[in-house]
């Protein structure tokens, strides 16, 4: 995924203003806990992060955007 893609993805399940916030302050438990901005200057690929943010919020994500 690209992460033009997966920054489309969170700011359509979330808000841009609330997606920026999960980015910068959420820590991930699957992502070793670091943020989202975190894994991706790590490198950690975007699909990853992805399914980390729908196993975190599943009831937030609408299955159209899983």
């Amino acid at each position: 995924m690209r992460l033009t893609d997966f920054r489309a993805r969170l700011d359509k399940a979330f808000g841009a203003t609330y997606a920026q916030s999960i980015a910068a302050d959420h820590s991930f438990g699957e992502l070793g806990d670091r943020t989202i901005n975190q894994a991706i200057a790590d490198g950690i690929d975007t699909a990853t992060i992805w399914r980390a943010v729908v196993t975190a919020y599943p009831d937030r994500v609408p299955a159209r955007l899983r």
